[in-house]
């Protein structure tokens, strides 16, 4: 089951997603001595992230941080790397931060590169899983079909279109030709295995697939509705991302 919290506006919605996982990531260090987090990327992630870095009372130098996904042939500099994105937002904004496992998607040999990651995640279980939504409901990239078998932390996946042109709209490209056709992207049996997963859903763009995600079957065709599965699973939605909700699940947060 996916607990839903709905706000009014996205600022408020990212606040309050970006205070659940940082209270998370504080048990967890309590508990463990440490925590083991993975942070999205995009357009949706924005207002969250910019409240979790600045989020108290988090010892980040014990957090280990990975990231869900990263384009294949993509250098860091280039405006749409989500290597760029997480040091502008994440990483360049923590200086105590323990680690971050980047993902080089343009690595010269990507079989030695999906190995290290590979390694490096089967090392450190998930504490706190921070995610999104696509508007095809893929999970990472993951998109539909999607594999819901495979059991590697990364590997090689095929963008399909709606989700390119999701790339394209949100402005990271200057036109559809330049986005990827494949990425390296943690698989969603990965992402179910995180002990908390915080989906963090704004825009009214995305309500088609939060409908789908949150109260249709579980499909390999809205590949996030799989979290329906998940115990501790918690989707934070404006008001534009819920309004085509009709169990009226959700109750009202602000």
């Amino acid at each position: 089951m996916i607990d839903i919290h709905l706000y009014e506006t996205k600022t408020a919605n990212g606040t309050a997603a970006a205070e659940f996982g940082a209270s998370a990531i504080r048990e967890a260090i309590a508990a463990r001595g440490g925590a083991n987090v993975v942070i999205a990327t995009g357009a949706s992630q924005f207002e969250m992230l910019e409240a979790l870095v600045a989020a108290p009372g988090i010892d980040w130098s014990k957090v280990t941080a990975f990231h869900l996904d990263e384009y294949i042939g993509m250098p860091e500099t280039h405006p749409a790397s989500f290597r760029k994105y997480l040091k502008e937002r994440f990483t360049g904004r923590l200086s105590t931060l323990g680690a971050f496992h980047f993902i080089a998607g343009d690595a010269p040999d990507l079989d030695a590169e999906l190995a290290r990651i590979n390694a490096e995640l089967d090392a450190h279980p998930i504490d706190v899983m921070f995610a999104g939504i696509g508007e095809n409901g893929h999970l990472a990239f993951n998109d539909p079909p999607a594999d819901f078998t495979s059991t590697v932390a990364y590997k090689v996946v095929e963008l399909e279109e709606r989700c390119r042109r999701q790339q394209f709209g949100e402005g990271w490209f200057p036109t559809l030709e330049d986005v990827p056709h494949e990425a390296i992207s943690m698989t969603v049996q990965r992402i179910v295995s995180s002990r908390l997963v915080v989906l963090t859903v704004p825009d009214a763009r995305k309500a088609e697939a939060v409908q789908h995600v949150l109260e249709g079957p579980v499909t390999n065709m809205w590949p996030a509705s799989i979290l329906q599965q998940h115990p501790a699973c918690h989707a934070f939605l404006d008001r534009a991302a819920a309004s085509r909700l009709t169990k009226k699940t959700a109750a009202a947060n602000a």
